[in-house]
């Protein structure tokens, strides 16, 4: 699998047809698939672009393939809201069983988000899951598991979404939290101990460099505290402009910090890309220090695949590595409360490696320690007072407290969270704050279903009269983890 293909293999062409934006989505040429021998076209182009009559796009045109670069959606009239998400599951259905240009070959049926987004996600698969377990498609959520089983075990994790120029980062470790849901619907422990080695695997890369780190210093995805804690970042293997966004990336890094393409891309590996979570000035894309930063969320996830760990090294009957995953989840817990839990402000915070204390950023991945039940009563209390005061609005929850036109910032509401908090309250008995993440957020995606016909891919929750927006593209429409989270909701509410 060859990560770089378009930058290696048609580097000067690539470099030409972002530059001159023949397209409007530079992800357009990332996703083409090459109807010729590489070598052919870049002989032609060589020889063509020589000429005085010389029409890029129309040579792009003519030796790729673009078919299926956007998923769209089309009703002739409009149905109840469920009915339509039923059938957008079979819409949003792909498969993938031979690599073509970029994109990576999967065993299995999946479904892929919408828009522009035509391939398979990682953590937007989880959300995906919530919404066909409602369904009850079952097979399909089996499919995902084993095509994200299939990644971990031939590249070593699962890349930020199927094609080459991902394999370098990954996203949210959400595999163990996938196998939770398949065994809360199936009641099979089998799952457990079918992928065990998968497990194991994914929590290696996550790990990768520990043993050598000295502290106060990083490598890849570990960090060592200057108290010799070990903690996770996000962290991206290249440093260089992301193919899909490259002319953006190039025009943001003049004036930028060090390392600012590999910054940027380890945003990418959260999936908050961007927000001002990740700016040293709170403000700027340019002062992206993601690098410097351990994550609430990521160690959260990683206790998580470690208490997994736990419960299949049982079922397969090795106690000495349950053991071993029992200190470190035990050690994880006391970390996380050690260095994300901010007694001042009552809440949880993302934490600075090199300034030791953690960051001013107010953001909404604080949830994870009580969607996940890390936290204790207190703290659940005051992080719930806290959601509720800063970042629940009329549209549901948004991502942080600033607004700087990123679209992981305010007014943003995004499908994710609003599970996370809707389930983060129902754990601690917060359940009238439940309901209203819920009502708030729903009522917001009937609103726009009723006046587009759409399902969205973020929400705007401040001004319900406007379609969200922000950032490096337009909003999308399909659109995966929204179906996913608005069935799980809806079902939810009839059960409780």
């Amino acid at each position: 699998m060859n990560k770089q293909l378009y930058i290696n293999e048609i580097k000067d062409l690539f470099d030409d047809v972002q530059r001159s934006k023949i397209f409007e989505d530079q992800k357009m040429m990332t996703d083409a698939v090459p109807l010729f021998p590489i070598d052919e076209i870049n002989a032609k182009y060589e020889t063509e672009k020589q000429s005085g009559n010389f029409d890029l796009k129309a040579f792009i045109l003519s030796n790729f393939d673009f078919l299926g670069a956007k998923v769209s959606i089309h009703r002739e009239q409009q149905l109840p809201i469920e009915e339509h998400i039923e059938k957008l599951w079979d819409e949003l259905t792909r498969t993938a069983y031979e690599e073509k240009g970029t994109l990576l070959k999967l065993p299995k049926p999946y479904i892929v988000p919408g828009g522009r987004f035509n391939e398979f996600f990682y953590w937007d698969s989880y959300y995906i899951m919530l919404g066909l377990q409602a369904s009850g498609r079952i097979e399909m959520m089996e499919n995902i598991i084993e095509n994200c089983s299939y990644l971990i075990q031939t590249v070593g994790f699962v890349p930020n979404a199927s094609r080459t120029h991902f394999l370098s980062r990954s996203q949210p470790p959400y595999f163990s939290l996938m196998l939770d849901l398949l065994f809360e619907t199936t009641k099979d422990e089998n799952i457990y101990i079918n992928y065990h080695d998968t497990l194991e695997k994914e929590y290696a890369f996550w790990m990768k460099g520990v043993e050598r780190l000295e502290n106060g210093l990083s490598s890849e995805r570990v960090l060592k505290t200057s108290n010799g804690d070990i903690l996770n970042r996000y962290y991206d293997e290249e440093n260089a402009p992301r193919p899909e966004s490259y002319l953006i990336d190039i025009e943001d890094a003049e004036n930028a910090g060090e390392e600012f393409y590999r910054n940027i891309r380890s945003a990418c590996e959260s999936g908050w890309d961007f927000s001002s979570r990740w700016f040293a000035d709170g403000e700027n894309i340019q002062t992206i220090e993601t690098l410097n930063l351990a994550q609430i969320d990521l160690n959260c996830l990683l206790w998580h695949l470690e208490t997994t760990l736990v419960k299949s090294s049982s079922l397969n009957n090795l106690p000495e590595k349950e053991n071993i995953f029992k200190e470190k989840a035990e050690s994880r817990k006391q970390m996380i409360d050690k260095y994300f839990w901010d007694g001042n402000s009552g809440t949880y915070k993302d934490y600075h490696l090199k300034k030791n204390r953690t960051t001013s950023s107010e953001h909404i991945a604080v949830l994870y320690p009580l969607f996940l039940g890390l936290a204790n009563e207190e703290q659940a209390k005051s992080v719930a007072k806290n959601i509720e005061e800063k970042f629940l609005y009329q549209g549901g929850l948004v991502t942080t407290t600033k607004k700087t036109g990123q679209q992981w910032d305010l007014p943003n509401a995004w499908a994710p969270y609003q599970w996370l908090g809707f389930r983060s309250m129902k754990n601690y008995g917060f359940d009238g704050l439940a309901e209203k993440i819920k009502n708030n957020w729903c009522a917001n995606v009937e609103r726009v279903y009723k006046n587009t016909g759409k399902l969205m891919e973020k929400y705007n929750a401040l001004d319900i009269e406007t379609v969200a927006g922000g950032g490096e593209y337009p909003n999308q429409d399909g659109f995966g983890w929204t179906n996913g989270v608005y069935l799980k909701l809806n079902q939810n509410q009839n059960q409780n």
